[in-house]
């Protein structure tokens, strides 16, 4: 019974994209007899709820707590970065997967269960707990600590949830396809991470059109509900039972500190890994400002700032389809970062100005641009990373790079956050802009430091290419 549900949500949720035809779809040339199309789009369903849930937190909740709430940015700041104190765990999620062994026989699915039971608990709780800790309603006579403590443990559990379930459900996506289509394979899943982030930040705008309280309830149990049937929808009968890591010298009992070592006698490795950390500091600084920025800034509404996470996502996804189209033509993955980090910079640039300028459509270009960039940065890296990992260890090197990732993301979130508020309350700040306009100047700076680090990994490759044309001829 259970069965015949999840076949009908199947057909329904891929029947559209594939009736568009494969020449329409990105990433169809992924598909094999083995592994149909419809299927990958299934099981792309877990990082839409990924998506959705970096949108709750990073994008409609910070605003919400910031301006609706009146909780203080700096607070806000380490609620935001409380998930990703699990984030340098991700490789050792990664590698535990790889060679774990269930009663079931199941690798991955286990850990992609076990996350979204973490979403699902963490949501449930959440809104309750952010009322606290504001104290509003009738909560405003507890004290501070035990909403604090709740709000704590609703974002922890949010950060464990999200970070098990992409890196076991990414290692899955590169066990079912052949490995020369793992980079592609990679990049139609952060494809289904930016669609869910893009329809959940319009669905969440057009629920907090008119904000309260109760409707704040409502739309993160929604989402703890939507989690549930996103992920089960995503992993029912995607990998075979008794399924066993590819067999070679390595065995499955190797250490984590073996794997580990292993992995990073690779080439480039650790300096590929120090780049997506300059990279995504970059970046990241600005996602928990962006939208208080825009509501306090720019006086944009609630629903409007929310939007804002839509716009970063459709940046992404032209920049993921730009990406995939230039690998595939020989563009070296290195150079293709190096020119994400490139579009930033005028992108910060175009959000500073759009302040003395009043020019909310300069910020809406701003954002776009950072979506883009950003999109080009991260994959490019990624395919990096996902093409020099050796063939028994997908987990390890998705973790390793999501670990990097995502703990420079956690910082550069607590210090733009912190930096915020230190200059708003200086003597010296002229202006409500003023924290904000810092933290982007820092951004700009660590772009161009950025754009610098990768020009020795960039002409090391093109000096092997030129290497390997010379044996060729």
């Amino acid at each position: 019974m259970f069965s015949s549900h999840i076949n009908r949500l199947t057909h329904t949720v891929v029947g559209g994209w594939l009736s568009l035809g494969p020449r329409f779809l990105p990433f169809a040339d992924v598909a094999t007899d083995d592994l149909p199309l419809s299927r990958l789009l299934r099981l792309s369903l877990f990082q839409i709820s990924v998506g959705m849930t970096l949108v709750l937190l990073v994008g409609t909740l910070n605003r919400v707590m910031i301006v609706e709430l009146g909780v203080p940015a700096s607070l806000v700041g380490i609620m935001i970065a409380l998930p990703l104190v699990f984030a340098p765990f991700r490789a050792f999620i990664g590698f535990r997967s790889d060679v774990h062994h269930c009663a079931l026989g199941w690798r991955r699915v286990p850990f992609i269960w076990k996350g979204t039971l973490l979403l699902f608990a963490s949501f449930s709780i959440m809104p309750f707990a952010l009322l606290v800790l504001a104290g509003k309603g009738e909560s405003a006579d507890l004290p501070m600590w035990i909403g604090f403590s709740a709000a704590a443990l609703a974002f922890l559990l949010a950060g464990a949830g999200a970070h098990t379930v992409q890196t076991a459900g990414l290692a899955l996506a590169t066990d079912l396809a052949p490995q020369e289509h793992h980079p592609k394979i990679v990049g139609l899943m952060y494809v289904a991470l930016l669609i869910g982030m893009l329809f959940s930040s319009l669905l969440f705008g057009a629920a907090l059109e008119e904000f309260s309280p109760g409707r704040l309830v409502q739309v993160i149990q929604g989402a703890a509900i939507a989690t549930l049937v996103l992920n089960t929808t995503a992993i029912w009968k995607q990998e075979s039972r008794h399924s066993r890591p590819t067999h070679n010298a390595h065995t499955p009992d190797t250490s984590f500190r073996e794997a580990w070592m292993l992995f990073c006698s690779g080439e480039n490795v650790v300096r590929r890994l120090l780049l997506v950390g300059l990279g995504t500091m970059a970046f990241a600084m600005a996602d928990i400002l962006l939208e208080p920025y825009g509501g306090q800034v720019l006086m944009l509404s609630v629903s409007a700032t929310t939007k804002l996470t839509a716009l970063l996502a459709i940046g992404g996804l032209l920049g993921f389809a730009l990406a995939s189209y230039v690998l595939n033509r020989g563009i070296d993955s290195y150079q293709l970062a190096q020119s994400g980090a490139m579009i930033g910079v005028p992108a910060f640039m175009a959000i500073i100005i759009s302040a003395p300028l009043g020019a909310s459509w300069l910020f809406l270009v701003g954002n776009f641009l950072v979506g883009f960039g950003g999109a080009l940065f991260a994959h490019g890296t990624l395919t990096a990373t996902m093409m020099q990992a050796p063939s028994h260890q997908a987990g390890l090197a998705v973790g390793a790079w999501g670990s990097v990732q995502a703990t420079a993301a956690g910082i550069a979130i607590v210090i733009s956050a912190v930096i915020r508020d230190v200059v708003n309350g200086a003597e010296w700040a002229s202006a409500l802009s003023t924290g904000y306009i810092v933290v982007y100047i820092i951004e700009i700076v660590l772009l161009i430091v950025t754009i610098l680090a990768a020009i020795p990994m960039i002409r090391k490759a093109n000096k092997k290419q030129m290497m390997l044309r010379q044996r060729a001829s």
